[in-house]
Parts: structure tokens; C-alpha cells; sequence
């Protein structure tokens, strides 16, 4: 038979064109599984409608600003009160221990807090200590019932006897306890305690707290070097 070299090239050129196309496909397939991986993707956060206001149902756990710094983590008590001295961001978890941190959440100071970066992730802020107002005014019977509506009903975090606690309002709110200007951690349990955004005067800053004993919630000031959970509002 004769060799048909017209018909072996075509043949070639065909396999050829094929073996581009597939490279095409998988260089593709590859481009678009990079642009998947490398987009940003969009966190959500469950959340919970009381009154007018749109709330976090969980503490905040972010390690970094809204643009992307880090924030500084604490873990010795030198590292803590240093950045307080300094007036520099900080957060920790209860104890150092990250077990807490999937419970509780982070303890922030104020300093994270007030960061022009953003401590709040996109969409969210951290109240003011009007908007906490807001919040305890629209709960029937104002501050000294809406602790209880705001309190997990669970005695596995909350100590016994979680007095008056039904958690109507959707809250959810936990005793993270919180961590002092030295270092020291206290009340895992006991209080769960709130920065607001608002400064009292200008070494302290508004909180609200829960207490285990009773069903009210209490508003205080305390030192913006202390280290306290962060519940978000949505803007």
C-alpha cells in the first residue's frame, strides 16, 4: 500500500489542534480554581432583629482589623499590660486558652476597640453606649429585667442560679469574664461584660454587664486597659 503522507499529516495537524484545546481547558480550569481560591471570601455572622436594631448573636472573635492588620495578641501578662501602657490594641483569650475563645469569644482593650482600622468586621460597629441604651430601653421593663431576656439560659456556662434568665430578647449573652490592667483574669461564669465605643473620661471607657445572680444589666465605666468581650451592631 502507498504511503499516504497527505492523510498522516492531517491526521497529525488534527491531533495537534485537539491537544491545544485540551491544554486551553485545563489552563483554564486551573486560572478559575486560583481565582476561586485567592478571592476574598464573604463571612457571615448570625444575627438576631430586637427592636430596631440589628444585633451579633456571638462575641466577637476577630484577630484583625477591617483592613487586614493583625492586632496583637497578649498572651503574657507583660504583653497585656505593656500594650495598655502604651496605649496600643491588644486582645487575649479568657486564660490563654483558644477553648475559650470558640465559647466566649476574644477580650479586646479599648484600644482595639477605638482603632481607626476598624475593629468591627465590614457592615458593623461596635455601640455606643447610647446604642446600648437603645437596646436595654426596648426590652420591657428597661435595665432591671432586661439582663435575664438577654442571658443564655444555660447553667453549663452561666453559674447556678443564672437568676431570671429566659434570653426572649435572642441575645444570647455568655460570661466571658474579663481580664485586668496586670494581667489577671477574673469571673469566667460570674459577668459577661461589653465594651461600648464611648469614652467616660479619657483613661475609661462604658460597658454593660450581665451577672450571673441577677436578672438586671448594669452600665459602668472602667479602664480602657482592661479586657472585655465585644458584641457588634450592624450599621
Amino acid at each position: 500500500m502507498p504511503f499516504n503522507r497527505a492523510g498522516n499529516n492531517l491526521k497529525h495537524i488534527k491531533m495537534k489542534h485537539v491537544s491545544l484545546i485540551l491544554s486551553a481547558v485545563v489552563m483554564t480550569a486551573m486560572m478559575l480554581s486560583s481565582c476561586e481560591k485567592d478571592a476574598p471570601k464573604e463571612v457571615t455572622f448570625e444575627e438576631v432583629t430586637i427592636g430596631t436594631q440589628v444585633w451579633m448573636t456571638k462575641n466577637l472573635i476577630v484577630d484583625t482589623f477591617r483592613n487586614g492588620d493583625p492586632i496583637p495578641e497578649a498572651k503574657t501578662n507583660e504583653e497585656w499590660k505593656k500594650a495598655g501602657d502604651n496605649k496600643q490594641p491588644a486582645w487575649c483569650y479568657y486564660d490563654n486558652d483558644s477553648a475559650n475563645g470558640y465559647i466566649y469569644g476574644k477580650l479586646y482593650n479599648w484600644y482595639a476597640v477605638n482603632d481607626p482600622r476598624g475593629l468591627a468586621p465590614d457592615g458593623w460597629h461596635v455601640p455606643t453606649d447610647a446604642e446600648w441604651t437603645v437596646l436595654t430601653d426596648s426590652l420591657l421593663g428597661g435595665t432591671d429585667v432586661a439582663g435575664g431576656k438577654m442571658k443564655t439560659t444555660d447553667t453549663l456556662y452561666w453559674r447556678s442560679p443564672n437568676t431570671a434568665a429566659t434570653n426572649e430578647s435572642g441575645f444570647s449573652g455568655l460570661p466571658g469574664g474579663f481580664r485586668d490592667y496586670n494581667g489577671s483574669f477574673y469571673n469566667i461564669g460570674v459577668y459577661g461584660s461589653w465594651w461600648s465605643s464611648s469614652e467616660y473620661i479619657t483613661i475609661n471607657a462604658w460597658i454593660r454587664f450581665l451577672d450571673y445572680y441577677f436578672g438586671s444589666v448594669s452600665r459602668n465605666y472602667y479602664s480602657k486597659v482592661e479586657g472585655f468581650s465585644v458584641r457588634c451592631l450592624r450599621d
